[in-house]
């Protein structure tokens, strides 16, 4: 085995030499060390497993992620970015040691926030030197507190703020070799000095640290150092039994890890980091950033140090984190299957599965994956049906889910039953973790969704909605993924059955909306009395209101020139649409919606009263009033409320959902509606044969040009057999000149507006260049 190669080896290996540091420094400052961090995640919403509900809190930043180093953590994150890891450990520790006589805030003050400069002047003042402190520098109790102990923190303050030139210093990742902090010479004979003549055992346990650390840094440089010489080793060996086995200890330990690891003694830095991991809750990831096996031999090295099976349970944990979480599970269930180290394994291995089967980046799962899923149920099954673990509920219900996950529903209903026995019932997140799966499993079996099946799925459902609504809170429930996909199979059924519109109040498809038949049926099941139980249910989920159908009825009338209608229909909605961000019975020779934008307007126009206007327009045109200015401002109007034009509010509905900012952000089935502007090419050559001059034919006829123009787009936009199409991949045929272009050119060569087209229009001036 090549453990250095493995799978799940991930970037912390690359940088974990330097990491160690936390561990160590952070004993005491809070210093200004910046660590590298992995991309932003993604809400883990590939999962409906939460780790949570099974695993000690301890252990949350080994939760699987893909993209983060450590779950919950995120760019920039406080858990590989934190030097303060350790502070209330040390705040604490010197709380206990003034017997609580100096507050917290005043140690927080002087431990993490004062300089060397600041700590002196609080020291001088305590013992009457000086009687003014600046800014925010605590006065301290000369009465209350005891003197000795007092002088000897702030010599040891002192001393350890001075170490911050070398330990505590920024550490920044670059490809070019960074300058490294210089060791004054002088720390060596403070620190022996300090350390031989302190009495007090806490402040001499410090000291230890200091040296240790001090030696450490001196001696990383070199390699080839033996371990017979190494300060290092022989100032931890010599006093390693004479200081308590506390968090000092163990942060004094991880130089020690750190040498070996420097000197490639892996097996026992290994081992070492282990210790240090399974003391506390804050050693833990800078112990496991620091914990990587090269290869098999030196990990079996590693196994051998380990004194109990409990020190083995652990180095195989660790191990399972970043590399083979399968063989590690299986080895700790050999040294004791009730181990708690189990839980974050089998979390890992669900998370795990569960991502390499359903990403974003995938739209099924590849063979390794299906392989991976095969040998996880394989495992995680035989360890369930023992039902010897400390969780037996917990292996069950990973058992069930796995196999649910490859198709098995029989199998995974049998588990699911023998976990069902077994849960706690007051874990409100572990009930709701079985809920979940439960329920997926539920609707996956359904193969027809009858009167009886709508009554068991009416409680779930309302559950579900009160937790996407937050109406209700379970905290770490993954459920998002579940309610999406069951919601989705559940509207799939319907359609199967022919139900269109209790498919769509599930999964509301935008083909469903272009069919004027279906949003008749839905406003008449919105407007039914006396709805039963499930149907109040379903309408949970259902996005929209009765307006908003009305509207969009509107605004489909709209595309079909049938203006009287689409003003009977947004009535009806009771709204007048969206503002208007522009006027759009104003045209430009070339787009620029930005301008129109900025244009104040001296009305504010919203889609209603934009509809009444054309109306009215429309109206005149009938009666033979006015019939080229009314048909050319229709035409604007038409034109701008195109995705070309400047009033695409006018269509931007949530039904809609087209508020990208190209056309393949619109839905395929209303492509054809928003894009096409041949309505307001029909007006355009209405203008123009009403027109009164030769120039103003002349503007119509280049105004239609556009129209032509962008339908020669629309055949890159529109198509149906490509809906994966976007903006990098569509093959978009060059301008189409068409017959506008011709016409300008031929018969309206001799106008001014011809020669301002020209120099406003690349298009035309490059069309009249070579025809």
């Amino acid at each position: 085995m090549n453990l250095a190669t493995s799978t799940y080896r991930r970037i912390k290996q690359l940088i974990s030499k330097k990491f160690l540091l936390i561990f160590s420094i952070s004993s005491l400052f809070a210093g200004g060390l910046v660590w590298a961090c992995s991309d932003y995640g993604f809400d883990y919403e590939y999962s409906s497993f939460s780790p949570e509900a099974f695993v000690a809190k301890d252990y949350t930043p080994f939760f699987y992620t893909e993209y983060i180093s450590y779950y919950g953590g995120g760019w920039g994150s406080a858990y590989e970015n934190n030097p303060s890891r350790y502070n209330d450990q040390v705040i604490n520790d010197w709380y206990g040691y003034f017997d609580q006589k100096i507050e917290k805030p005043t140690l927080e003050y002087l431990l993490f926030k004062a300089s060397y400069n600041g700590i002196d002047s609080v020291y001088n003042n305590f013992k009457g030197k000086i009687k003014e402190l600046p800014g925010l520098a605590p006065v301290l109790d000369a009465v209350k507190l005891n003197k000795k102990k007092t002088s000897a923190f702030f010599d040891y303050l002192l001393l350890a703020k001075s170490c911050e030139s070398f330990a505590a210093t920024d550490v920044v990742y670059s490809w070019e070799p960074q300058p490294q902090p210089s060791l004054p010479g002088s720390a060596e004979v403070q620190l022996l000095d300090h350390f031989k003549k302190a009495k007090d055992p806490f402040i001499k346990q410090r000291l230890w640290f200091q040296l240790v650390r001090y030696y450490y840094f001196a001696e990383k440089s070199d390699s080839t150092q033996h371990a017979a010489v190494s300060k290092t080793l022989k100032t931890f060996d010599t006093f390693k039994n004479a200081f308590p086995h506390n968090m000092m200890y163990y942060r004094t330990l991880g130089y020690v890890a750190g040498w070996h690891y420097k000197h490639k003694n892996y097996a026992l830095s290994n081992y070492l980091n282990s210790l240090c991991y399974d003391y506390s809750t804050e050693a833990k990831i800078p112990s496991e950033w620091s914990f990587h096996p090269q290869e098999e031999a030196d990990w079996q090295k590693t196994l051998q140090l380990a004194k109990t099976s409990s020190e083995k349970a652990t180095l195989w944990q660790m191990l399972g984190i970043n590399y083979d979480p399968q063989r590690a599970v299986t080895e700790i269930v050999r040294l004791d299957p009730k181990s708690e180290k189990l839980d974050l394994l089998l979390a890992r291995i669900i998370n795990i599965t569960e991502y390499q089967g359903d990403n974003y980046y995938q739209t099924e799962p590849d063979t390794a994956a299906k392989s991976t899923l095969k040998q996880n149920t394989t495992l995680v099954s035989s360890i369930a049906l023992k039902n010897n673990t400390a969780k037996p509920y917990f292996w069950n219900l990973a058992a069930g889910y796995l196999n649910f996950m490859g198709g098995n529903y029989a199998a995974s209903r049998t588990f699911y039953q023998t976990a069902k026995k077994q849960l706690p019932k007051g874990d409100k997140l572990v009930m709701a973790q079985y809920k979940i799966l439960d329920w997926t499993l539920f609707v996956k079996e359904l193969k027809k969704i009858d009167a009886n099946a709508e009554i068991k799925m009416i409680e779930p459902l309302n559950w579900f909605s009160d937790l996407y609504q937050g109406k209700d809170t379970i905290a770490s429930l993954r459920f998002n993924k579940a309610l999406r996909e069951s919601i989705s199979d559940i509207a799939e059924l319907y359609k199967k059955q022919g139900d269109v519109v209790k498919a769509n109040a599930f999964k509301s498809y935008h083909e469903f909306y272009m069919n004027n038949q279906n949003i008749v049926q839905m406003i008449a099941f919105l407007q039914k009395p006396g709805k039963t139980a499930f149907e109040q249910t379903m309408l949970r989920y259902y996005p929209f209101e009765q307006h908003d159908l009305y509207y969009h009825q509107s605004l489909v009338q709209v595309y079909q020139d049938k203006i009287d209608a689409a003003i009977t229909l947004m009535n009806k909605s009771k709204s007048s649409g969206y503002l208007m961000p522009s006027n759009p019975f104003n045209m430009r020779i070339n787009d620029c919606h930005d301008c129109d934008h900025a244009l104040k307007q001296s009305k504010d126009l919203y889609a209603l009263d934009v509809l009444k206007a054309m109306q009215k327009m429309e109206a005149e045109i009938k009666a033979g009033k006015n019939v080229y200015n009314n048909a050319f401002l229709l035409a604007n109007a038409f034109y701008n409320i195109t995705f070309y034009g400047n009033a695409r509010t006018f269509f931007q509905t949530r039904i809609m959902n087209a508020d990208g900012a190209t056309p393949f952000d619109i839905p395929e089935v209303f492509k054809p509606m928003l894009l096409s502007a041949k309505i307001a090419e029909k007006y355009y050559l209405l203008a123009a044969s009403a027109a009164n001059s030769k120039e103003q034919k002349a503007r119509c006829i280049f105004m239609a040009s556009k129209c032509e123009r962008n339908e020669s787009y629309n055949k890159g936009y529109i198509n149906p057999d490509k809906k994966d199409m976007n903006y990098w991949n569509s093959d978009i045929e060059p301008v189409f000149f068409g017959r506008h272009f011709a016409a300008l050119k031929n018969q309206y060569k001799d106008t001014r507006f011809y020669q301002e087209i020209l120099k406003e229009c690349g298009y035309f001036k490059s069309y009249n260049n070579k025809y």
